[in-house]
This record gives C-alpha cells, sequence and structure tokens, in this order.
C-alpha cells in the first residue's frame, strides 16, 4: 500500500480549502512575522507556569547566532528549531498546490541560513552549537536533539519534493549521517535512542525519497533499541558531569512517560506523554510496512487498541492530563481538566494514515477523520491567527481563570505560546490534507476521505484520473468520476462507522459491490467519465460513552456526519451544566451561511433546571420538593468552531434524562 503523491491531488473541496488559503496567505506569513519576533502579539503561556519563556519566539534569531550571522546566546525552548522546521514544511505543502515565487525565495533563504548553522560534521541544532557543545548527544533524556533532526528532514523532504531543489535535501542527508555514525549497536556509538520520538519519522522518510538504506536502518534501530535498556536515559543524565538541567523538570518523570519502560513491542497500553507516544507508533507502523515485520505491526494494533477503545475523547483528542500532558488510565477521560494537545490530535492522524498504508480497515479511517474534523482544527481560530495548545470539552471562564488546575483550559485562543509547536504543527497538517484522502496498491484504489479533489494515479501502469465532488461534511453525497481507460481495477470506498444507511451507484445503476472492514470494494473494468455516486445518510445521532467514563455517565454527545457538536453560552446562556435532553427529544439541522463562516446548526427543544429562590444563600438543602424546569431552544455548534466570538462557557456532553 502507498500514498498517492501530494503534487498530482489538487484539492477543490469548500471546506477545506478555506482551511488551506488561510493557512497559506494568513497564516504562514503571520508566523513568519512571529519567529522573526516581527509581530505585535503577546505571547502567552500554556498553562500556568512561569519558567515558560514567553517573552519573544527568537527561533530565527537562535539560527543566525549559530550561523555566526549575530552574537548572543539561545532564546526559549531546548527544541525551538522545530518551530522554523515545521514552517518550512508547511511552506512546501503550501508551495505543492501552488506557485508562489514570493514565498519561495523566503523559505530558500531560510534554507540557506540552516546550511550556514549546520556544522562541519552534520550536526544540526542551534542550543548546543551556540552555548553547550560540549553537551552533544549527553542528556537524550531532556535535549530533544534528535526530535528537532527529524522535524527538520520531514521538512527537507516535503521541500524537495514540492520544488525539486536539492540542496535541503543534503543538509538532511548531512545531518542523518552524522546521527548514524553516532548511534547504533556497533562499538563506539551512543547505544540509546532520543526522549521525544520524531526522528525516527524522518528517517523513514529520507530513505524514501533517497533509496539509502541506512536511514531505513536507522530509524528501525531507534524503534527496536528503545525501552531495550529503560534506564538509558536516566543514565546518561548521571554520567554528565554537568548536572545542570537543559529542560527543567523532565528528570522527574519515569520511563513510561517516555514509552521506554520496555520494548515497543512489548508495550500493550497507551503510556506517557501523548504526543510522544503517537509519534512513536507513527514511525512503527511506517518501519513495519517497510519491513514487512509481522511483530512490528501487530504491537501497532495492540497499541491502536488502547488509544482508541480506552484513551481517547469522543472529539479524535488524547492525553487526559495537564500533569506531563499525558495519558493516565484506561476510560478517565475527565472533559474539564483533560489536556487534548493540538500536536497530539495531528500525531493521532499521522499514525492512522500509517496503519490505513499497512491494512486498509475502516477502524484507522474513521478514526482520521474524527480527528482531523474536530479536534485538530478546533487549534485554529476561523481567522488563522490564534491557537489552542489545549482543546478541552469543557469550559467554565470562572474556572480558568481562578482554578490552578484549570489554568491550562482557555477560554480564547492566544495568538502564540511560549511552547510553540503546535500552531506550525497544524500549518503542515492544513496544507498536506491531500494526502490523506486516497492509498492504493497494485489493484485498488482506496477513498479514505471524502474531500473534492482532482487526482491522478498510476495503476497497472496507465494514470488513472479520479474526480471527486462533495458538500462534506454538511451532506453525505459524494460523486466520484473516473477516467479508468478501459482497464480492470476496484475501487474501495470507506462506510464511515456513523453511517447506518448508505446507496451506491455506478453511472446511475445499482452495483454489486462486497463490504469488507469498512471498505465497499467495486471491481470492474472502468470506462472515461464512469460516475460513481455514494449517497452516506447523515442523521443527527447522541453519543453515549462507555459506562466506566465516569464523567460522561447519563449524558450524550451530539454529532452529525464526521462533527461533533457542542454548546455555547453566546447561543444558550450561562449555567449551561442546568441543561439536559428529554427522552423523546428531535432535532432540526439548518445551513446557516452567515454563522461562523457557514455550518450546519442543530436546534432542540431542551430542558433547564429552575434554580428557586428559597436557595438563597444556602449551600446545601434536604427540600425534597420535585426538581422544576423550563423548556428551552437549544442551537448546537459544530465543536471545531467554539470560542471565534465571545467568551464564555461550552460543554460538549449534556445530561439526557
Amino acid at each position: 500500500m502507498e500514498d498517492i503523491k501530494l503534487k498530482n491531488i489538487k484539492v477543490t473541496d469548500k471546506f477545506w480549502s478555506r482551511y488551506m488559503k488561510i493557512v497559506k496567505e494568513d497564516m504562514i506569513p503571520f508566523q513568519w512575522k512571529v519567529l522573526n519576533d516581527e509581530a505585535n502579539i503577546i505571547i502567552e503561556r500554556e498553562r500556568n507556569d512561569k519558567s515558560i519563556p514567553a517573552e519573544k519566539s527568537h527561533a530565527v534569531e537562535n539560527f543566525k547566532i549559530a550561523a555566526g550571522l549575530k552574537k548572543g546566546h539561545h532564546y526559549g525552548y531546548v527544541f525551538q528549531d522545530s518551530d522554523v522546521y515545521k514552517w518550512l514544511e508547511a511552506v512546501a505543502y503550501a508551495l505543492t498546490t501552488g506557485e508562489d515565487k514570493k514565498l519561495e525565495k523566503t523559505a530558500d533563504e531560510v534554507i540557506n541560513l540552516i546550511e550556514m548553522a549546520q556544522e562541519d560534521d552534520g550536526y544540526l541544532d542551534t542550543y548546543f552549537t551556540i552555548d553547550a557543545k560540549e553537551r552533544k548527544f549527553k542528556r537524550l533524556l531532556e535535549s530533544h536533539e534528535l526530535y528537532c533532526a527529524g522535524h527538520f528532514i520531514e521538512a527537507s523532504v516535503a521541500y524537495y519534493e514540492a520544488t525539486g531543489k536539492d540542496k535541503v535535501l543534503k543538509i538532511a542527508c548531512k545531518l542523518a549521517d552524522c546521527i548514524d555514525r553516532n548511534f547504533g549497536r556497533e562499538e563506539g556509538k551512543i547505544h540509546g535512542y532520543d526522549g521525544h520520538e520524531e526522528i525516527e519519522i524522518g528517517l523513514t522518510k529520507l530513505y524514501l525519497v533517497t533509496k539509502e538504506e541506512r536511514y531505513l536502518k536507522l530509524g528501525r534501530y531507534f524503534i527496536t533499541e528503545r525501552g531495550k535498556d529503560s534506564g538509558f536515559l536516566r543514565k546518561q543524565l548521571e554520567e554528565d558531569k554537568n548536572k545542570q538541567p537543559i529542560l527543567i523538570g523532565m528528570n522527574n518523570f519515569e520511563a513510561e512517560y517516555f514509552q521506554a519502560h520496555k520494548p515497543i513491542v512489548k508495550q500493550e497500553t497507551a503510556e506517557g506523554h501523548a504526543v510522544r507516544f503517537v509519534y512513536m507508533c507513527t514511525a512503527l507502523a511506517e518501519v513495519a510496512r517497510l519491513t514487512g515485520t509481522k511483530e512490528m505491526y501487530n504491537a501497532c494494533k495492540v497499541l491502536w487498541d488502547s488509544v482508541t477503545k480506552k484513551r481517547m475523547y469522543v472529539t479524535g483528542g488524547i492525553g487526559s492530563t495537564v500533569m506531563g500532558e499525558r495519558f493516565t488510565f484506561d476510560y478517565d477521560l475527565p472533559n474539564d481538566t483533560m489536556y487534548c494537545e493540538t500536536c497530539a490530535s495531528v500525531g493521532l492522524v499521522f499514525f492512522a494514515h500509517n496503519m490505513l498504508k499497512n491494512e486498509p480497515k475502516g477502524i484507522f479511517g474513521d478514526v482520521l477523520e474524527r480527528s482531523l474534523y474536530n479536534s485538530c482544527i478546533s487549534g485554529m481560530s476561523l481567522d488563522g491567527k490564534h491557537f489552542f495548545y489545549v482543546n478541552p470539552l469543557e469550559v467554565d471562564p470562572k474556572a480558568s481563570e481562578r482554578d490552578p488546575g484549570k489554568s491550562h483550559v482557555k477560554v480564547k485562543r492566544p495568538a502564540w505560546f511560549g511552547c510553540a509547536c503546535c500552531p506550525p504543527n497544524l500549518a503542515r497538517t492544513l496544507t498536506s490534507i491531500g494526502k490523506y484522502i486516497y492509498t492504493k496498491d497494485e489493484e485498488t484504489i482506496y477513498t479514505h476521505l471524502y474531500i473534492s479533489n482532482e487526482s491522478s494515479m498510476n495503476l497497472k501502469g496507465e494514470e488513472i484520473i479520479v474526480k471527486q465532488e462533495t458538500d462534506y461534511p454538511w451532506k453525505g453525497n459524494v460523486n466520484i468520476t473516473v477516467d479508468g481507460k478501459d482497464k480492470e481495477f476496484t475501487i474501495a470506498l470507506r462506510i464511515p462507522n456513523w453511517c447506518n444507511k448508505y446507496d451506491i451507484k455506478v453511472n446511475e445503476e445499482a452495483v454489486k459491490y462486497d463490504v469488507l472492514d469498512g471498505y465497499a470494494y467495486i471491481s470492474r473494468k472502468w470506462e472515461d467519465s464512469d460516475k460513481v455516486n455514494l449517497n452516506l445518510l447523515m442523521e443527527v445521532q447522541e453519543i453515549k460513552a462507555n459506562p466506566y467514563v465516569k464523567d460522561d455517565f447519563g449524558k450524550v454527545a451530539i454529532q452529525r456526519g464526521p462533527i461533533v457538536y457542542c454548546l455555547e453560552q453566546e447561543d444558550n446562556g450561562k449555567d449551561l451544566h442546568l441543561i439536559k435532553l428529554p427522552k423523546n427529544v428531535q432535532y432540526k439541522c439548518e445551513f446557516d451561511s452567515e454563522l461562523l463562516l457557514g455550518v450546519v446548526k442543530i436546534k432542540a427543544r431542551g430542558e433547564k433546571f429552575i434554580v428557586k429562590d428559597d436557595w438563597g444563600e444556602s449551600l446545601y438543602s434536604s427540600d425534597d420538593n420535585e426538581d422544576l424546569y423550563e423548556e428551552k431552544v437549544l442551537t448546537f455548534i459544530p465543536y471545531y468552531s467554539w470560542a471565534n466570538r465571545n467568551d464564555g462557557e461550552m460543554r460538549v456532553w449534556i445530561k439526557k434524562a
């Protein structure tokens, strides 16, 4: 199974094209100003922690200092370089969708700067080049050296594929060669791994574009070495004569936090820092595919089940606590203290995508879709210039302001963060949205997402043109035109798990198809301009959580198609916790072009508890009088669109009578 090249996919979708346009025209230029400290903004701490560097970004300035163009010290987190690399990757994908000489010139200048900052032996990391040359590769629990390297390699591959310019790829190969000389099982090399997975993803992508087996071998090494010696990261800290931390507080976390408590193929549950976990799984799935290692893929399936069946939110968010931005235990999914970092949702998309490349199963495509349409895009405001680090499912402004345990839960999206990993991560995901639509093998084109596009792909030596037209996610009708060159092959259509009724026709006639693992397979000799129509019935659904999810017991979440909905104070008044849905509630859907740039809103008649005057100043009461409710018309909006108007309460899970 393989991807369709991004340059062969032209996204024409109303919903996603707006995001791609806003990233290219607004988000990328805005982030460039931020990275150069030219934006007149307030940089906020993503949680109540005064140690977070929030004075400026300084990311580009760090490269200028490392390159010898400026004097000074490194500022910001040790992984600040990755902000620039993810920005560059987003630029690469944006250039794939359309020529922009000015943007390309800026990117070329950044690449020149990175080349100047790279050391003669290939080493590349501004913090260590500027302020800690003697500490290279000595504190991998904290240093993020390989994490940053992985992000640069990903960006270099994307830029090379977008422009054909190989300077950036040469820099990446030089860096990968440096890492290869320093890490491995051979005598004299470091027998270890980074504290934050990412290099493994970069190396597999570098292998795919260069076909250099050493890079795949090195990526596999980092995967298989992780957890063999669960004390490696800690031992490095003890052996370092300089006891000054590089990243304060990281040494307080146990091996599970870094997914290093046992070899990856022996791990059975989603543990530790959520972003680290999904990056690890993303790489594990790709190495399993590229090497044909069944043990690795079986481990992927075990970890997939752990996170998606017991530790994932209905929005596709992951990470249950602010303490370490991590998983906790099965069914622990609090709505108002959770983390659900945007980067973690992005990472879950990556994991799902690589699982689909191993095996086309609807369970992977369903999570890919759920996370993209909900928790991922919730991380960005509709103007593309404000961002959530944390994506809560329940918010009370008073609690965010006054409860230290909820200081990470924001009621409005800040312009930037001291730890700014999420905005550029989201930018690179949105500009590359096309690559998640399809995969293919020698016989079959798999359609995972329903996004209007025009694509070309090679199948059996012939160029096949596929055109998809849809008003998804608001409507469930999908039209696919195939120029099949009079060839026999199969088109597989994912039937989403939210869809209880669907219809498939070819050239307006009923057609025979087989359903397997959530995909409808249509096999035939395809002629030019054959038309496939998939009609997915979109009904409003009340989603219940597993009874062991204590925070959601007796409540429902509203979903229509792939979109999860929420109540906001703006439409429904305050004290949303007093609202409940009656047993036989009826829902009415209406597309509102004026609301939140155009959304389907859902109306329903609910009930709101009447707080009687006789409560007075009483905190508790033994009054057993009947509770009274008043009828209230409720308006549900898509979860991703909340916090784009006035500040106020929000909640996803609503009490049900």
